[in-house]
């Protein structure tokens, strides 16, 4: 949610609001310092060499001194922190810096990855000479070059082909910590006479018009105690035509250059998590989270980068002389600090990624079902009457969501006593019907000292401190606010401990958490976030730790859930604001998009971007957060929306009710049939997300994941996967009642019909207002529960059908992920996996490897076979089973064959 941005701070008292869309409220690269100065640096500006004789390479690991022309030195670390070699971290710090420099690892990395290192087989000293050195990796293909001079490392396939080159441009900088020049007195000159000028008071000056040790923007001075401290590198993929990732942009799904003969954009992309109002469109803007992840992909494979910084940081990308792609990454603190992600395939990336920053978390059931939020439901009546609506139209949800209207005074962990008098009954209502309740919770304290949120985090000096050391003040929804100091491990527990039941007051078992503002947004601050110079635990400023806040903030909320359930159930955490390993907390959603056609179509793009950057629970908000949604659009985006990964309908306090059955005939059957087709393939999507929990697989797929060599789907962002299984081709514009889909090789089954087509080019598909396409590949078994119910909780016994669709080889497979959809329990091993597939005319149902046995009661009432000639007879262990034949699609239907989900079985069709 975006607050009605105040333009100036006499308005911040609200009484008159005046909304600002205003992209010169917003720094560019120009109105950075460091950004300037470090864009500005050209190849031959500096260059950094390896000292030949500092080399040591022991156990895997890389070490050696590095000098700039300056000879200030450097320390070069190369090492490989997983048994197998498939990342490779390359550091580079100061030797003696002047002041400690922030580095994220400690929240952000995987604690047990972390500590591993590659067995000693799969990292190999190959060659060693006075200008390079290789280190093989023979288990995997690769190789990692090493020149001294300059440096420049450059991961290689086994044919010698570059994959990724660190400083091959030569654009490496770093701005080593300094004391800040003081001018010296010159005697002999006359009282009245100008002083003569001085080497110090000449450097003084040139550093100061740079912004090295203070700058001004808007109003807003940033002093700078410890000086310039921007690092810089040029990442290269000199293989790929194709980069992806670095969320948060409103940018296309393959990004465009910022830079050279191809620039689409003139600033470089920007991570730095702002409260940007009513977002644009088709711009480098930064937005609400980051991710400084990229990945490369060709018909060759895929690598990935990850830089490691949590400060301000933004990225150029361009394209190479021979085609590649360029980046040049640029960060206002911190170090060096990258890992690559060696592939070769889009999963191992990925997987990589996860055993590097985390998987994901695996979501209870409900959190992926439909949630109907809206700025606000006005009190217990209103909750009763649209809980009461959904079930009156026969529609499903799972979730009703309460904004700040809902507090007393916008004092989070509080009810309005005259709206919510009774919220332990409301929820407990909800929950009767098996559904659930989320409040939200920001992270601006009220400064209102009979408040005991803020009274105790202020007398125990929990909150962040401005530059002068006095609790940091700033002004958000309650007025005068604090921030938690989510950077000490002792506020994150204290925060953590306000969940409980006995403290938040009214809370009940049902009820989970929505983090918003979180990046953080601080009305009358620089760019509507904190100043930069704030302080936080360890003497770090803001401008260190920014980035990372919101990620904090949302761990901090989960480990409170988890904790107030003694560790027995599953929290639920929804963040507008996220950095690396945010994956690990809950859900992300893309923020405060509007109610238009355009920006429908930008969800797509902007969530395969978060997706392939390792946040695979992102959703956008159905409807458009801000403006009055026409029902067209509606219908639209509902359709779409049940096929993303969060499910939540949204929208701003000034816009008209638009619950689903608002709009009349024929848009409520529209919105129902798109709702139930959600809750009908729940099971497969809880497949996807239990793979995510393992591997990081999106679930939410380019087209291209599974088809890497397909060089057309490579740019394609207007249809997404969902898993392997289902491509979905949404409508994204008014009056269109076809849409024009890219369908990868092999045959598809539109899943309305089952009208089957073949990949490997453009195809019309028919998108009546009533329906989008969505196609299911050959070769895919999709597992779904059909039976109408009214939320997910509904649904737990209830049987389910097998969709299998044949390929030309007449062969096709699956998974079902089966636990208890809500507690913790599947860590201690109470899950399991079943494994379909079919082949030569017999279908079979096993345990998947490594899949532990689990009970549960649910059967599998129906299977549907495409893709077949109509078979003589259908057999599970000798005795026949009934089936039909639909005469249009040749769709053969078994119906009850009286199996268990969980049971071993082969069923033959003759």
């Amino acid at each position: 949610m975006r607050p009605l941005l105040v333009c100036a701070v006499v308005a911040l008292c609200l009484a008159q609001v005046v909304l600002c869309v205003d992209r010169s409220n917003f720094k560019q690269c120009k109105d950075a310092s460091f950004c300037s100065r470090l864009r500005a640096t050209t190849p031959e500006a500096d260059s950094y060499a390896v000292m030949r004789e500092s080399l040591r390479f022991t156990k895997g690991k890389l070490t050696a001194e590095v000098l700039n022309e300056a000879e200030v030195s450097f320390s070069l670390e190369i090492v490989f922190p997983s048994t197998r070699a498939d990342l490779i971290r390359v550091s580079l710090r100061e030797s003696t810096p002047l002041v400690p420099r922030f580095e994220p690892n400690e929240a952000l990395l995987d604690p047990v990855a972390a500590r591993e290192t590659a067995s000693p087989e799969a990292v190999v000293l190959e060659e060693e000479t006075d200008s390079v050195v290789v280190i093989a990796l023979p288990q995997l293909g690769r190789k990692l070059r090493i020149v001294l001079d300059p440096l420049v490392v450059t991961l290689e396939d086994a044919n010698g082909l570059a994959l990724v080159a660190l400083n091959s441009r030569n654009l490496l900088a770093f701005e080593h910590t300094r004391t800040k020049p003081v001018p010296e007195v010159v005697g002999g000159a006359g009282e009245g006479e100008d002083a003569a000028p001085t080497p110090q008071a000449d450097q003084l000056k040139a550093e100061e018009a740079a912004g090295m040790w203070e700058e001004s923007w808007k109003g807003t001075t940033d002093s700078k105690k410890h000086g310039p401290q921007g690092v810089a590198l040029d990442i290269d993929f000199p293989a790929f035509k194709h980069v992806y990732g670095i969320p948060e942009h409103a940018a296309p799904f393959s990004l465009p250059d910022t830079t050279g003969d191809e620039a689409r954009y003139s600033d470089p992309y920007r991570l730095y998590n702002l409260d940007v109002f009513e977002y644009e469109l088709d711009n480098e803007m930064a937005l609400y989270g980051a991710v400084p992840f990229m990945v490369a992909h060709s018909a060759a494979g895929s690598v990935g980068a990850l830089w490691l910084n949590a400060a301000e940081t933004f990225i150029d990308v361009t394209t190479l002389g021979g085609g590649g792609r360029g980046s040049r990454w640029m960060s206002e603190t911190g170090v060096i600090d990258v890992f690559l992600m060696v592939g070769p395939a889009p999963a191992d990336v990925l997987a990589q990624y996860a055993g590097l920053t985390g998987a994901a978390a695996l979501p209870p059931v409900f959190s992926i079902s439909y949630h109907q939020c809206r700025w606000n439901y006005r009190d217990e009546d209103d909750v009763r009457m649209v809980d009461a609506k959904f079930d009156e139209h026969n529609i499903p949800y799972d979730v009703l969501w309460l904004d700040i209207e809902h507090t007393d005074g916008k004092r989070y962990f509080t009810w309005d006593a005259t709206k919510f008098p009774a919220p332990k009954a409301m929820i407990d209502g909800l929950a009767a019907k098996g559904r659930k309740m989320v409040t939200i919770i920001d992270p601006h304290i009220k400064r209102d000292n009979n408040y005991y949120v803020y009274r105790d985090a202020s007398a125990a000096g929990h909150f962040i401190k401005d530059a002068s050391g006095s609790e940091y003040d700033g002004f958000c929804w309650p007025g005068s606010s604090a921030w938690l100091d989510l950077v000490s491990p002792a506020v994150r527990d204290y925060w953590a401990s306000l969940f409980a039941f006995d403290t938040y007051v009214g809370s009940t078992p049902t009820l989970f958490t929505w983090n918003d503002m979180n990046e953080p947004s601080v009305f009358n601050g620089p760019e509507i976030t904190m100043k930069k110079d704030a302080i936080h635990f360890g003497g770090w400023e803001h401008r260190d730790v920014h980035n990372m806040y919101g990620m904090l903030f949302q761990r901090s909320t989960a480990a409170g859930q988890l904790a107030r359930s003694g560790g027995k159930a599953r929290p639920f955490v929804l963040t507008r604001s996220f950095f690396v390993s945010s994956q690990r907390d809950g859900a992300v959603w893309t923020g405060d998009n509007a109610a238009e056609w355009s920006h429908l179509e930008a969800s797509v793009p902007m969530l395969l971007s978060h997706s392939i950057a390792g946040i695979p629970f992102i959703g956008a908000d159905v409807g458009g957060f801000f403006g009055d949604v026409e029902p067209e659009l509606l219908a639209r985006w509902y359709q779409a929306g049940a096929f993303q990964p969060f499910f939540r309908a949204h929208g701003h306090l000034d816009t008209k009710r638009r619950e689903p059955w608002l709009f009349g005939e024929p848009y409520t059957s529209i919105i129902r049939s798109a709702i139930r087709a959600r809750y009908a393939y729940l099971p497969y999507l809880y497949t996807l997300f239990a793979e995510a929990s393992r591997t990081l697989a999106p679930v939410m797929r380019p087209l291209w994941w599974h088809y890497p060599d397909h060089a057309p789907l490579f740019d394609r962002d207007s249809e997404f996967m969902l898993g392997r299984a289902l491509l979905i081709a949404p409508a994204t514009a008014p009056g269109v009642t076809s849409v024009t889909a890219y369908l990868p090789p092999g045959a598809w089954y539109d899943v309305r019909d089952f009208a089957m087509y073949q990949g490997g080019q453009l195809v019309p598909l028919d998108a009546p207002l009533e329906s989008i396409p969505v196609l299911q590949a050959a070769g895919t078994i999709v597992p779904k529960k059909e039976r109408a119910r009214r939320n997910s909780a509904a649904m737990v016994l209830d049987p389910f059908t097998l969709v299998v669709a044949l390929d030309a080889a007449g062969s096709a497979r699956g998974e079902l992920y089966l636990d208890d959809g809500a507690s913790t329990d599947h860590a201690a091993g109470a899950w399991t996996s079943r494994h379909f597939s079919m082949a030569s005319g017999m279908l079979t149902s096993t345990r998947a490897p490594g899949a532990p046995e689990y009970h549960t009661p649910e059967a599998i009432e129906r299977i549907v076979v495409l893709g077949m000639p109509a078979p003589a007879a259908i057999t599970l262990n000798g005795d026949s089973l009934s089936f039909t034949v639909d005469p249009t699609s040749g769709a053969v239907t078994i119906r009850k064959p009286d199996v268990l989900a969980i049971d071993d079985w082969t069923i033959v069709f003759a």
